[in-house]
């Protein structure tokens, strides 16, 4: 029960920070707006919310001294893909600050950047909020303010992640990965409402070619040695009279 509930919270956890980092793409550009800086403030106060719950149900887990070692190996390795999620986390949030100060909507210093995104981001924080509709607040200070505010976050998530390491003492080289790299890219996978979309990767098996089609390939290699050959003849042939002719 432990386990399922862990990778739940998660994955609550990694979805939301998807859903920040796709929003912060979206900064300084011409879908940048107030409604934008008030989707940012709100998916990564949810993702620290999150970070809190993730952090206080493994620590807990892997303190435990009666757990079995296989059971420990799990929390070890959900450990890993949580302190991970952290610190793309934190390297969004410091993005957004910097592209945040750069970009101010109250007053404007530079022009916002044509990068080819258009359309509202209003449904990637929905489902990073999961709730149908976004409600905004008239703030138009927002942009500023929460500069503020971002700033003292990033301080706290930075102090969070010292206090993980300091409190558990978990080898991220020690923890064995419990499928192949891409796995999870390889398969249709289902997704709720709070996910950002449908990752699915279609492979064509290879097929074999007819005799028709191995012979068609064996003569245009014979075909390339051959143009190889004489190319190479005709430049020894040159570098000799150019030689003489010296």
């Amino acid at each position: 029960m432990g386990k399922e509930e862990c990778k739940t919270m998660l994955d609550a956890l990694n979805k939301v920070t998807a859903c920040y980092r796709h929003l912060v793409i979206a900064l300084g550009s011409t879908s940048d707006s107030q409604n934008l800086r008030e989707e940012l403030k709100r998916t990564r106060k949810k993702a620290q919310e999150l970070a809190v719950a993730n952090r206080t149900k493994l620590t807990s887990l892997l303190k435990d001294k009666t757990i079995s070692k296989e059971d420990r190996a799990e929390y070890e390795r959900l450990w890993v893909l949580f302190s991970s999620s952290m610190e793309i986390l934190e390297v969004d949030m410091k993005r957004s600050l910097e592209i945040g100060q750069d970009f101010p909507l109250k007053v404007p210093t530079r022009h916002l950047i044509q990068t080819g995104m258009t359309g509202s981001t209003t449904t990637v924080a929905a489902r990073a909020m999961s709730v149908q509709n976004m409600k905004y607040e008239a703030d138009s200070n927002i942009d500023t303010a929460d500069l503020r505010d971002l700033q003292s976050e990033i301080c706290q998530v930075s102090t969070m992640m010292e206090e993980m390491e300091m409190k558990v003492q978990v080898a991220p080289w020690a923890v064995e990965a419990k499928q192949e790299a891409g796995a999870e890219l390889k398969s249709s996978m289902s997704v709720g409402n709070s996910s950002v979309g449908v990752i699915s990767i279609c492979e064509e098996e290879p097929k074999e070619e007819d005799g028709g089609g191995g012979s068609g390939a064996g003569f245009a290699s014979t075909c390339a040695v051959f143009v190889f050959v004489v190319i190479v003849a005709v430049a020894v042939v040159l570098g000799y009279l150019v030689i003489n002719m010296s």
